[in-house]
């Protein structure tokens, strides 16, 4: 077994473990530590305790200090110096005509590297930038390129729901979001009710969805042909938190195509009896139903479901 403490250098950022090499670190600490990208300051999220060294991927470096005031002031005076790195960037990309969104900026604790991210719809030869840059600030010049949802963590901003966005608050890594799990929770396929101000689907759509799926089996879907008693009947609603299925009941009428009762009944679950196909799927199983909508939707849709 093996001392290791996780440290963090960013809000909501990833969780990266360290050798504490015998400082006795307390959660909340800033520390000094050695990474791949350089000297870096971060905060002890998680005190020292025993790790399964066979279960390291690589050899763990070790925490070189516990922060000092002077790196304490060091690393105040890089923040304040991002804004005016940040404004003197977005002007030279500007004298440059290049088609390019300046998102972020990132000094090495040590100031002997500057990151600039930024977003672009398509691919950016910046190497007289990046020269013009490295002129300008007097050291070595990065530019990555990130994606829409990597700008909108680091930018940050109010979600639909009124709160912070949860990629910049606590969300550390994007998980895959498809339209299915919408469809699943029977929510609006409205792109503005279901999308987040990155433009793609919102990330709490993975939230529930195995609470959804779980309840959701046995589930009849709305359209669905049911049986109930002796009775046949299609499925109007479905609460799948509540377990409940709303139904009209259809009526045989002699010469006559079966007519839908004007009464909506509603059962449990278990009450229902679906009904199967030669196949052994039941009556209404697509995965989506998108016939509804129109082709700009659609296309919205698309959009969405991008990474």
């Amino acid at each position: 077994m093996k001392k290791v403490a996780g440290i963090r250098f960013k809000n909501a950022s990833k969780l990266y473990y360290f050798d504490p090499d015998g400082l006795n670190l307390k959660q909340g600490m800033n520390v000094v530590v050695e990474t791949a990208r350089g000297i870096e300051y971060g905060k002890v999220v998680i005190e020292e305790k025993e790790f399964d060294e066979s279960k390291l991927a690589t050899q763990l470096r070790k925490v070189l200090r516990i922060a000092t005031d002077e790196d304490t002031k060091n690393y105040l005076e890089i923040y304040e110096d991002k804004a005016k790195a940040l404004a003197e960037c977005r002007e030279i990309i500007k004298n440059h005509d290049l088609d390019m969104r300046l998102v972020d900026v990132e000094y090495a604790f040590d100031r002997s590297k500057l990151i600039f991210y930024f977003t672009s719809d398509d691919r950016v030869d910046f190497r007289d930038l990046v020269k013009k840059l490295a002129s300008h600030f007097k050291m070595r010049i990065e530019l990555r390129q990130v994606g829409i949802r990597d700008e909108a963590k680091m930018i940050g901003g109010i979600g639909n729901c009124g709160r912070c966005l949860c990629c910049s608050s606590w969300l550390t890594e994007f998980e895959p979001v498809s339209i299915k799990m919408a469809k699943v929770q029977n929510l609006s396929f409205n792109p503005a009710k279901i999308s987040g101000i990155c433009g793609r689907l919102m990330c709490c759509l993975k939230y529930e969805n195995d609470l959804y799926l779980e309840l959701r089996k046995g589930m009849p879907d709305v359209g669905e042909k049911v049986k109930i008693d002796k009775d046949f009947a299609i499925v109007t609603d479905v609460k799948v938190i509540e377990e409940k299925v709303s139904v009209r009941r259809l009526i045989s009428v002699k010469g006559e195509e079966d007519k839908l009762s004007d009464q909506i009944e509603v059962f449990k679950k278990n009450e229902i009896k679906r009904l199967f196909t030669e196949k052994g799927k039941h009556k209404r199983d697509s995965d989506l139903e998108l016939e509804n909508l129109d082709q700009e939707e659609l296309d919205e849709l698309r959009e969405l479901m991008k990474e």
